[in-house]
């Protein structure tokens, strides 16, 4: 399930140890002594030694029993279990949860599902594909072109949650369709379930997303298992390789751009690399949504909508 304020506590003993269990002593640069570990990773003591801080200290932490953790300990335990940035920014707010008492945490502004009219025309503008989602991977809007790459997730929604915005995670999860509509599965699920975990940590009263995490919790074992894994991940830049229905296989290249004006919503933006097979195949699917009215529900259905 996703985090609740009474499990910050269990959040971070589970967080702290997996990524102890993924890193040896060799990759830490320290000698290993003895031939029978019982652990995979590296031991208690050898985190304290890397962070700089008491074995018994260390072992509090990694028990959820935190109290007020100066920066520089949570920076040493970065460097030992050698954290990149969201695995920091996740491990600072475990913390901060953890030792806080539940009625004084600050609560983060919950994500909205209203589309703010200028955001919808910057999209409609966009001559390649676009759409506009919010923290917990619920489709707010798109353009054409959008709408016509996505369409597989358009159609589930309007199956099996009509008058609700498509959700990629519960695509991903939920329907079969997902394995071969995206070429590298493996690595968009467990992209889609390190930035839900992340997203949990950031904000563990978003009662929406906590009820996506139970829902694909209890209907997928995929997820379940990809969830206990605790890792965090931000997605920002990247390539992604899907095969469409309609055009075939496509690569192309994303960005994502953070609203400052709406947190938690961010326009993702596909391109395809310049006389490449997956911009003639783009081309070609601009062509057919140019003739052809887009799948799924209509994007104004999606304006003014309220949390």
């Amino acid at each position: 399930m996703a985090a609740k304020p009474d499990s910050s506590s269990n959040d971070l003993r589970e967080f702290l140890t997996t990524r102890r269990a993924r890193i040896t002593p060799e990759q830490a640069g320290l000698p290993v002594y003895g031939a029978n570990r019982r652990v995979t990773g590296m031991r208690r003591e050898e985190v304290a030694l890397l962070a700089g801080i008491s074995v018994e200290y260390y072992t509090r932490l990694e028990r959820g029993s935190v109290g007020s953790v100066s920066d520089s300990v949570l920076d040493g335990l970065v460097h030992a279990l050698q954290l990149d940035e969201a695995e920091r920014d996740h491990l600072y707010r475990l913390v901060r949860a953890a030792g806080t008492p539940a009625g004084h945490v600050p609560r983060r502004t919950p994500a909205k599902k209203r589309v703010r009219p200028t955001v919808q025309r910057i999209v409609d503008q966009m001559p390649m594909p676009a759409y506009l989602r919010n923290s917990r991977f619920d489709i707010l809007a798109a353009n054409d072109l959008g709408r016509a790459l996505y369409s597989p997730l358009y159609d589930q929604a309007a199956a099996h949650t009509p008058g609700q915005p498509p959700n990629s995670a519960r695509f991903c999860y939920l329907d079969p369709a997902a394995t071969e509509f995206f070429v590298d599965y493996d690595k968009v699920a467990n992209d889609c379930v390190a930035y839900l975990r992340a997203e949990a940590g950031r904000d563990p009263y978003d009662k929406d997303l906590s009820d996506l995490v139970g829902e694909l919790s209890t209907r997928s074992d995929e997820f379940r298992r990809r969830w206990a894994a605790h890792d965090v991940r931000y997605h920002r830049t990247g390539r992604k390789r899907f095969h469409h229905p309609l055009v075939g296989d496509l690569e192309l290249d994303y960005e994502a751009f953070e609203l400052a004006g709406d947190p938690g919503q961010r326009i993702n933006v596909y391109t395809a690399p310049p006389d490449s097979a997956s911009e003639e195949a783009l081309n070609l699917l601009a062509s057919w949504t140019a003739r052809k009215p887009a799948p799924g529900l209509p994007a104004a259905a999606v304006h003014d909508k309220e949390d």
